[in-house]
């Protein structure tokens, strides 16, 4: 009889199965370049024997782009900018009350509604049936420069020569009047005429909360206005920035806003519920509503990748720190945007830079293309029409907002097509 073999044992496998071991994180990339920090804002100066000039180009090379950087007035818009930015930090629109603004405050606001009046009273010419800018936005700005001394006589100002300093910054916000667009640079306007009226002490730092929370809302409310009513073109052929057809400093300040939020997180940006209940409050998430609204394709991620990527970003604090370095890199360091600054006697040019006349190019408000320097190739010099990439070549883009307004004229209604791959 042949023996039995015994049961086979079950082999222990314990030791042959590699050891599990949690997977070792990489470290986040470091970002190259450093966190701006706000600057020490300076004292306003001494204008009772102040001689005032009329504002105008003085960044027409290299050379002089590079003297901006090393100057005085480089360092006061940065303060200025980050220091409004800071003074809303973790504040929603709301918490600023009617009844805390200053009488100062108060008057600035009173011109922006009489802008608006400008505007409803200066109805768009419908038969161009163009997407393209609206011929009668220059007759808006027009009307707003006719309004202009009573405007700033109301906010205290007697002498016309302070007057021709400071209003040619608010006349310049509205857009360009020749090529019938608005940028970034022309906000920037904007916020350079309220340091001007720092600068002349009517405004003061305990006004900075609502200069952000009270008068630059209102001044979005009314360039989205004559947006939508005279179709602005987008401002340099592609977008300085990548967030927003026209505007960059609410995302700068919206960021601020929502710096320690307790729910509302990067992410938000992409519900719907969210946006419509907290974008009244709070900057960021009502710019992202607006852009929305403007597109004909439905989704961040087809119309505004770069705000798309941005909400992947784990904190609020990444964000606003992100846009300080964009606003120190894009803006004040980038040649193409910076060489439209204008310089005066209350944010002054540095001794050395050239002049319009100097260089034999036309203000900035009679230029076509825009955006004229002077650039030296084996000693020659000439005069160069930089665009915000870097060429010569200017592509002229329609407005967002009229193409979404044709759409539903044509009775596509309400509703964003979708991309396909969605």
């Amino acid at each position: 009889m042949a023996t039995q073999s015994p049961p086979a044992t079950i082999p222990n496998l314990k030791d042959k199965i590699p050891k599990l071991e949690p997977r070792r994180r990489r470290p986040a990339a470091s970002n190259p370049l450093p966190l701006p920090e706000t600057p020490v804002l300076p004292p306003p100066p001494d204008t009772s024997s102040h001689s005032f000039q009329i504002p105008s180009r003085r960044i027409l090379s290299v050379k002089d782009h590079n003297l901006f950087l090393s100057s005085p007035s480089y360092t006061l818009i940065l303060s200025f900018v980050f220091g409004l930015s800071d003074a809303v930090i973790d504040t929603p629109i709301s918490a600023v009350k009617d009844d805390d603004c200053s009488p100062a405050i108060k008057s600035i606001l009173s011109i922006l509604d009489e802008a608006e009046s400008l505007v409803q009273a200066t109805p768009p010419d419908d038969s161009e049936g163009s997407r393209f800018g609206n011929k009668i936005f220059r007759t808006f700005l027009d009307k707003a420069k006719a309004a202009s001394p009573s405007w700033h006589e109301k906010l205290g100002l007697t002498s016309q020569d302070a007057i021709s300093e400071v209003e040619t910054y608010l006349n310049q916000s509205f857009g360009n009047r020749t090529r019938i667009d608005y940028g970034s640079g022309h906000e920037l306007n904007f916020i350079i005429w309220l340091l001007c009226l720092y600068q002349l002490q009517i405004v003061t730092k305990a006004d900075f909360k609502a200069l952000v929370l009270k008068v630059f809302v209102r001044y979005l409310e009314l360039m989205r206005t004559i947006q939508s009513t005279y179709y602005l073109e987008p401002a340099g052929s592609h977008g300085v920035w990548g967030l927003d057809d026209y505007q960059f400093l609410p995302f700068l300040f919206g960021a601020s806003q929502l710096l320690h939020h307790p729910f509302i997180t990067p992410l938000a940006i992409h519900q719907e519920l969210t946006l419509e209940e907290f974008g009244h409050d709070y900057m960021y998430l009502g710019q992202v509503n607006f852009v929305n609204s403007t597109k004909t394709v439905k989704g961040l991620r087809w119309h505004s990748p770069m705000l798309d990527d941005i909400s992947s970003a784990k904190s609020w604090n990444k964000i606003e720190g992100g846009m300080r370095r964009m606003f120190v890199a894009e803006v004040l360091r980038k040649l193409p945007v910076a060489q439209h600054f204008l310089f005066g006697s209350l944010v002054p040019a540095m001794e050395g830079m050239s002049t319009e006349s100097e260089v034999g190019v036309s203000n900035e408000e009679d230029e076509v293309e825009g955006g004229a320097i002077v650039v030296e190739h084996d000693g020659v010099k000439h005069v160069h029409t930089a665009n915000s990439w870097g060429d010569c070549c200017g592509i002229k883009v329609p407005s967002a907002i009229a193409a979404a307004q044709a759409m539903r004229k044509n009775g596509a209604g309400e509703t964003l097509r979708r991309i396909p791959f969605d």
